[in-house]
């Protein structure tokens, strides 16, 4: 990306190992994410560009000799921030705050470096051709974003839900929801084709309205107390003020949209007056992954249907233009 809307495929130098810990993964999905747009819109032109993506699974190609549970042609899922799976960090469940990790910033390519590939790659018993290639991709980070939302907010069959957002991180917080054992969830969300997807992941209620009208209208749907928990998976101030619009008094706000902004009201008429906690963060992938796995594998969820469009590496522009516009939900890569 060379700057705000400007994406282009050019060759580079292979993958290769650099460390005694890395493993070479030659890619065979990737995807654009929704916080991909946000240097599409923002990102400052510049002559030498930056690489994208970080989401893949794939087959690895190469190891480095310090590598002692991968072989070659081991299929994995990586999360889109590598660790090593052993510091106090990771120990705790916080592999985005991992001593020695980092994020992926590769991945929309043929074969990826992955660093760390002991600690970082799970592998998942299925072949290049497995019709759960879409939803294992969704492991990588969408769906477990949403699901680090849901976990954060404390989401459990006593609690009410709102959903703030109906992209595919919105739509993957509702079936995480829903699998957390929800039972009132509200979408908030205007786009039909998007709320009919949430209406099938376990929303039971979509209020399209913004702003004040959207927050009264989920305030009515609830008896005027709004939701136990809220999940704001949009990352921008209107959304966050939408969601603290719509928590029940000592209720959670779980934040995993990235957030373009960083001042935003936490005062009396905001968070302190009702006893609001607000929490969330970049999920950690790689604490959820070998949990999660087994539901994919044996096909109790299907996150992988927020895929609506697939292209291949040439493509990819044509992705952040669909997906900017609207007209694709979440843009699945073969390459």
């Amino acid at each position: 990306m060379y700057g705000a809307g400007d994406v282009r495929v050019e060759d580079v130098p292979d993958a290769a190992l650099q460390a005694p810990t890395d493993a070479v993964v030659r890619v065979v999905r990737a995807c654009v994410c929704g916080s991909d747009l946000h240097p599409f819109h923002t990102l400052p032109a510049s002559a030498d560009g930056q690489t994208m993506g970080h989401e893949f699974i794939g087959v690895v190609e190469e190891t480095g000799s310090d590598v002692a549970t991968l072989k070659r042609g081991d299929f994995v899922i990586a999360p889109f921030a590598y660790s090593d799976n052993t510091c106090e960090f990771c120990r705790e469940g916080l592999h985005t705050s991992c001593r020695q990790g980092g994020f992926f910033s590769t991945a929309q390519a043929e074969a990826v470096r992955v660093p760390l590939a002991d600690g970082t790659l799970v592998k998942a018993p299925v072949g290049e051709d497995s019709a759960l290639l879409p939803s294992l991709l969704t492991l990588s980070d969408v769906f477990l974003t949403g699901h680090h939302a849901a976990v954060m907010a404390g989401v459990n069959e006593r609690t009410s839900v709102t959903v703030i957002g109906d992209g595919a991180v919105g739509l993957s917080a509702v079936l995480a929801a829903k699998r957390l054992g929800a039972e009132r969830i509200v979408l908030m969300g205007r786009h039909k084709d998007r709320t009919d997807l949430g209406r099938e992941f376990g929303a039971t209620d979509v209020v399209a309205e913004r702003g004040e009208e959207g927050i009264q209208l989920v305030r009515e749907l609830t008896g005027g107390d709004g939701t136990h928990t809220v999940l704001e998976c949009v990352g921008y101030l209107p959304a966050y003020e939408m969601a603290y619009g719509v928590v029940r008094p000592g209720g959670v706000i779980s934040r995993v949209g990235v957030p373009q902004y960083e001042e935003a009201p936490i005062g009396f008429g905001s968070l302190f007056g009702g006893n609001i906690r607000l929490a969330g963060g970049p999920a950690p992938v790689r604490a959820y992954l070998e949990q999660l796995l087994p539901d994919v594998l044996e096909g109790r969820i299907e996150p992988g249907k927020v895929f609506d469009r697939t292209v291949d590496l040439d493509g990819v522009p044509d992705g952040y233009r669909a997906m900017d516009a609207r007209e694709a939900l979440k843009v699945l890569v073969r390459p």
